[in-house]
């Protein structure tokens, strides 16, 4: 897992104001929870932004290294708890840190890692996957980055569950066995109704008949010739 050290100051500055003011100089806000106890803190933003978008920063064993208003320094074992990003941009605004023993197990999220696409995908199958994170219990130092499952085998109409997947010796996996993380659907067949054809219907010719004078006419025509 990912091992950081981030450098952290108690801090007097509370409310929106004190929490802009800090922002204004490349600070951010920060809690420290610590067995019911929560201690304000600052920390450098830059640093705790690169932090959270490397990709473990939710999962990462932090060194915090804590100094009070008179300089004194203490070290605190912490993993990230929660955070809050602004919902326009996506500025980081806050982050609360958890105090942790690092003989002590704790629970903890980590994600799913497919590594490999499902034959039944390329069958023509559609990939569907349900789950993407599990709930663990470790000690701090064994929590892995993600756990990976070769989903290769995975043909139209079958699953992968939380009971098939591995984690190393100390890791224990909290989720529902019986959980479903993905499975592959036969593709939907889409059904034409059929044209119906109409005939056209020709209507036979009529002859019209000569009427009395018409042929009248026609036999004067005739002796004349």
């Amino acid at each position: 897992m990912q091992k950081v050290l981030l450098k952290a100051q108690t801090r007097t500055e509370v409310g929106k104001g004190g929490s802009r003011s800090l922002r204004r100089n490349a600070l951010l806000p920060a809690v420290l929870y610590s067995k019911g106890d929560s201690t304000p803190i600052k920390v450098q933003k830059k640093e705790t932004t690169r932090l959270m978008t490397s990709g473990g920063g939710e999962h990462a064993l932090i060194t915090l290294e804590l100094s009070d208003e008179k300089g004194n320094k203490n070290d605190h074992w912490a993993l990230v708890k929660d955070y809050q990003t602004d919902p326009v941009n996506n500025e980081l605004l806050h982050v609360d840190f958890m105090e942790i023993s690092l003989d002590e197990k704790i629970k903890t999220v980590v994600p799913i890692l497919i590594t490999k696409e499902p034959i039944g995908v390329k069958n023509g199958g559609v990939f569907q996957q349900q789950l993407r994170n599990v709930e663990v219990e470790c000690l701090p130092t064994q929590i892995p980055d993600g756990i990976e499952v070769d989903a290769s085998s995975i043909d139209i109409g079958h699953s992968l569950h939380v009971s098939d997947l591995t984690v190393q010796e100390g890791v224990k996996i909290l989720t529902a066995l019986q959980e479903v993380i993905l499975s592959v659907k036969a593709p939907k067949i889409e059904v034409v109704a059929p044209v119906e054809v109409v005939a056209e219907v020709v209507e036979p010719e009529l002859i019209k008949t000569k009427g009395k004078e018409e042929k009248e006419e026609t036999e004067g025509e005739q002796k004349e010739k």
